[in-house]
């Protein structure tokens, strides 16, 4: 664990160092959860965002996007629950005065155990080799067992505890099992309490016309009070879907690991409309369609696990998240709900306009069912950089850091290098650029050695280096050197848009999710 936890140090550094993530207002000594994206770590989202965005809307004819604004009638969050009811529980520690989401310690607790019980498999697999068998082992360990014993009984009762929202019973098992502040090392807590995760401001021109309202804690509201725009001037018929990517805003306490858990963040979300009867169908199709989305990257999928809710909504007839493995452990990255028809009842219900589809088939009007999905940018961001990143050795004792970005989402795609600042080298190299320009992200470097800049370029996932040296003025072939194995070749300049048009494509990257 301790290998992991210095492995994300370095992630988080080498972020700040190449230009892909700096801290919020570093000048003024940062702002807590806030982050700003560099050069690189913007064309890197930007990249994340497209291939969400034309999955959604290029490959389903029935998925049309919106961008909703920020602030929305403050009736809207009432209608939605989150101004009664979008709350974390928190306890504080009377001597580090620190203050704790009593459900995460809770939830790092039973992680400390899982990991126990992995260590045991581990020594044993390593023990028996080829012939141990895992399943018999989990079953029939006496430590194994012990431990899952004593995992079971705390989830049960964390679980219990969650679902009738018990805030003495959270505080009694923090106590039971002894979980202490992980600064001061005591269990000198307060009680449990409820805390809103909404930011508040007003807007009017004077103090006595003013009306209170919220920056959105999420993006899916604004897609529900626009189902009947969307569906009247599209003229669309069910099931249909509407997509949108904007900002969210959330007050959290406990933001930690870097940018997975922020308070300004970015949501890919999509609303997908469907007849009551049919949702859990649509649910299962978009779990497959979603998790091939994912898996497409080719980031390893062994990495990926869905993680069904054992806890539901009050709303919800079922709910999974798609989980990656980090280097902190398998975390969501990813919502898929279904939200029944609860959204577009209530905006109905406190808007008094009547929100229903009429279905021509049926000859009724009824409320759709919703199926949600729901990805962070962020934490997407985060999957990306956490699987790419490598501190390779290589032959002859010298080492190199390399992100294997997959190549479509590469900040830039490829770096035109003159071996020399001189010969007509320079000139050549910017014809190269100004020829493929057009088409890629490219970047034009000339200072220091030829491997200095590969090494660069490296650090920052750009997937082909080309080298301009002498015989490309004789013969107009240059040297392309490819970011994963390192190979070099000899290629023709007129084919360079092709090689790096068939690695690189958004498009191709598409053509897998059909």
């Amino acid at each position: 664990m301790a290998q992991k936890e210095d492995v994300f140090k370095k992630i988080v550094s080498h972020a700040k160092e190449y230009g892909f993530v700096f801290p919020s207002s570093e000048i003024y000594d940062g702002l807590g959860a806030v982050y700003d994206y560099g050069q690189n770590g913007v064309e890197l989202k930007n990249n994340i965002k497209r291939y969400w965005w034309e999955a959604m809307t290029l490959l389903h004819e029935n998925i049309v996007g919106i961008d909703s604004a920020i602030f929305m009638h403050p009736t809207i969050w009432k209608a939605s629950g989150h101004v009664d009811a979008f709350n974390d529980p928190l306890i504080d520690n009377k001597d580090s005065k620190k203050r704790y989401r009593a459900d995460v310690l809770i939830e790092d607790e039973i992680a400390k155990i899982e990991e126990k019980i992995d260590k045991e498999v581990a020594k044993a697999a390593k023990r028996f080799g080829d012939s141990f068998d895992e399943a018999m082992f989990r079953q029939t360990n006496g430590r194994v067992l012990e431990h899952q014993q004593k995992r079971d009984v705390l989830h049960s009762r964390y679980e219990k505890a969650m679902n009738d929202n018990d805030l003495k019973e959270l505080r009694q098992i923090i106590e039971d099992y002894a979980i202490v502040d992980p600064i001061s090392g005591t269990r000198n807590w307060t009680d449990v309490r409820q805390f809103n995760l909404m930011f508040k401001t007003q807007m009017g021109s004077s103090a006595d016309a003013t009306m209170d309202v919220y920056l959105r804690p999420e993006t899916a509201q604004g897609i529900f009070v626009n189902f009947l725009n969307v569906q009247k001037t599209g003229r669309m018929r069910l099931p249909f879907g509407i997509a949108q990517i904007g900002k969210a805003f959330r007050n959290e306490i406990v933001a930690r690991q870097f940018i997975f858990r922020m308070r300004e963040f970015e949501q890919m979300e999509m609303q997908f409309f469907v007849r009551p009867g049919e949702e859990l169908d649509y649910f299962k199709f978009w779990k497959e369609t979603r998790l091939k989305w994912h898996k497409a990257l080719g980031m390893g999928d062994e990495k990926y696990r869905f993680h069904d809710h054992e806890k539901l909504a009050h709303y919800a007839n079922a709910a999974t998240d798609i989980e990656f493995q980090m280097p902190f452990g398998f975390k969501e990255v990813e919502g898929i709900h279904s939200r029944t028809n609860f959204d577009l009842s209530q905006h109905e219900k406190f808007s008094g306009k009547k929100i229903q589809y009429f279905d021509p088939e049926l000859n009724e009007s009824y409320t759709p069912y919703v199926i949600e999905t729901s990805i962070g940018v962020d934490r997407m961001f985060l999957s990306v950089l956490c699987s790419s990143y490598e501190e390779q050795q290589l032959d002859g004792g010298d080492t190199r850091v390399v992100l294997h970005l997959p190549k479509a989402l590469a900040p830039v795609k490829c770096a035109i290098l003159p071996l020399v600042k001189k010969d007509g080298m320079p000139e050549k190299a910017r014809e190269i650029m100004d020829m493929l320009k057009f088409d890629f992200a490219c970047q034009y470097e000339e200072k220091d050695t030829v491997g200095k800049r590969y090494r660069r370029q490296d650090a920052i996932g750009t997937p082909f280096c080309i080298t301009i040296d002498g015989q490309t003025l004789q013969d107009n072939t240059v040297t392309l050197r490819d970011r994963d194995t390192m190979q070099q070749e000899r290629v023709a300049i007129s084919e360079l848009p092709r090689i790096i048009g068939e690695e690189c494509s958004l498009n191709n990257l598409l053509k897998k999710l059909v």
